[in-house]
């Protein structure tokens, strides 16, 4: 049986000793409170993925080139408990960082992103975490269990500059757990741009990145678990990204949330070509 590929890009391009970038997909969804299906987002962003241009216009590149390996999935059963994923999203992330590769990792539900931002926190001490999404996802437990989706930033909060853009959902037993001054509304978003500016001069220098796609509109997005009306454009998402990556030290990021739908393949494609161009981000806007 082949090897899957980001692409199907070749041998050449795609070995661990050959890639700059790993991918490292969790077809996890045991937390997700509303439609569960996020545990096929992997399979669906991988072959959503042989359909991408690989020359990306903006960037001038063909990023591949640089290399993009696909970890074999931290886990094999669904119906492990959201703890035991955790730790070992946490576990196989340090395996490549000791590699000293950039990783990435696609979901799955957001509670796989606790287990990512341990494991860069480690290495990163003064990390801070971009969050963007639709919910602020700061509740200390939900349904008795603290690794559940809704709960993914909580312990980021407690531990790390955490910036969070786009929410338009929260519980109020989660404002107490805000850090102020670092949530950006999508009502006060779509104001004007000022808001970019202050959201990159509260990162510190190195930053994850976490995205659930639910953070976008459901009219270019509508294949996922909890949508939420009024949400990112592409455009103003991407200019915010490249000026991210232009003042910042990305360390890595995920992408959650896609829940693939068999009469809907956007969503899939937007996932890739959101993935495909952060890399371009990455590795041409400063020639890295």
């Amino acid at each position: 049986m082949t090897k899957k590929t980001f692409s199907g890009i070749s041998k050449k391009y795609s070995t661990l000793k050959q890639s700059k970038t790993v991918l490292i997909p969790v077809p996890f969804d045991s937390t997700q409170t509303w439609r569960r299906g996020s545990k096929e987002g992997p399979k669906a962003f991988l072959s959503a993925s042989k359909y991408i241009e690989l020359y990306d216009i903006e960037t001038n590149s063909e990023v591949y080139k640089r290399g993009i390996f696909i970890a074999p999935s931290p886990i094999n059963n669904n119906s492990i408990s959201s703890k035991k994923m955790v730790e070992k999203v946490y576990n196989t992330i340090r395996k490549y960082l000791l590699k000293d590769k950039f990783i990435t990792l696609i979901g799955g539900d957001h509670s796989i992103s606790i287990g990512s931002i341990r494991a860069f926190g480690e290495k990163y001490p003064n990390l801070s975490i971009l969050h963007i999404d639709a919910h602020i996802d700061l509740r200390p437990k939900y349904k008795g269990d603290p690794y559940n989706h809704a709960c993914s930033m909580h312990e980021a909060s407690k531990k790390y500059s955490l910036i969070q853009i786009g929410i338009r959902s929260m519980d109020i037993i989660e404002k107490k757990f805000l850090q102020e001054g670092n949530v950006f509304y999508m009502h006060e978003i779509y104001k004007n741009d000022s808001w970019m500016k202050k959201a990159i001069q509260k990162l510190s220098k190195k930053v994850f990145i976490s995205i659930d796609i639910d953070a976008f509109d459901p009219s270019i997005a509508p294949s996922i678990g909890t949508p939420e009306p009024g949400g990112l454009n592409w455009y103003t998402t991407l200019k915010f990204f490249k000026r991210v990556f232009e003042k910042k030290e990305i360390v890595g990021f995920d992408i959650v949330e896609l829940l693939p739908n068999k009469k809907e393949f956007s969503t899939d494609f937007l996932a890739v070509k959101l993935y495909y161009k952060l890399l371009s981000y990455k590795y041409e806007l400063k020639k890295s």
